[in-house]
């Protein structure tokens, strides 16, 4: 299906909203609560996870502009890069993930607000295009944070 710029920021900003809703009530020992995941991954905490969606929000929108990778994750397979940014996060305060979240969305609508319609319409994508800002955000959400904290 192709997509408009307006319905992608329309869905965009609904998952963003239900990510800061979520995420606001955290309270300081929520942020170290382990997340379900197996074994032979690396333990994630609900800070963890939120380091993850943002990091793959922060991905797309550089595709979206058509931005190369970053030198250290140009040639890293998903799961090297999952690994690196838990390397990198893991042992910063939930107060730098939450900036960067916040910042990162900003950028995200920015450029979700200046790419070229074309960007939008010129090929067709899933339904939940662009995934990482909408989709693989809301499933960590309900899966990692939600269920941590029940």
């Amino acid at each position: 299906m192709k997509h408009t710029r307006g319905d992608v920021i329309m869905r965009t900003s609904k998952e963003f909203e239900d990510l800061e809703r979520l995420v606001r009530k955290l309270g300081r020992a929520d942020w170290r609560r382990p997340v379900p995941r197996p074994e032979t991954k690396d333990p994630w905490t609900v800070k963890d996870s939120l380091a993850h969606i943002v990091h793959w929000k922060e991905h797309t929108a550089r595709v979206l502009r058509q931005e190369k990778r970053p030198l250290e994750l140009r040639g890293l397979e998903v799961n090297a890069i999952n690994r690196l940014i838990y390397e990198r996060w893991k042992g910063r305060p939930p107060t730098d993930v939450l900036a960067w979240h916040r910042r990162v969305h900003d950028e995200v609508m920015q450029t979700l607000r200046t790419v070229p319609s074309e960007r939008f319409t010129r090929r067709e994508h899933g339904p939940d295009w662009p995934g990482d800002f909408t989709s693989h955000s809301a499933w960590h959400r309900a899966r990692d944070i939600a269920a941590a904290l029940q």
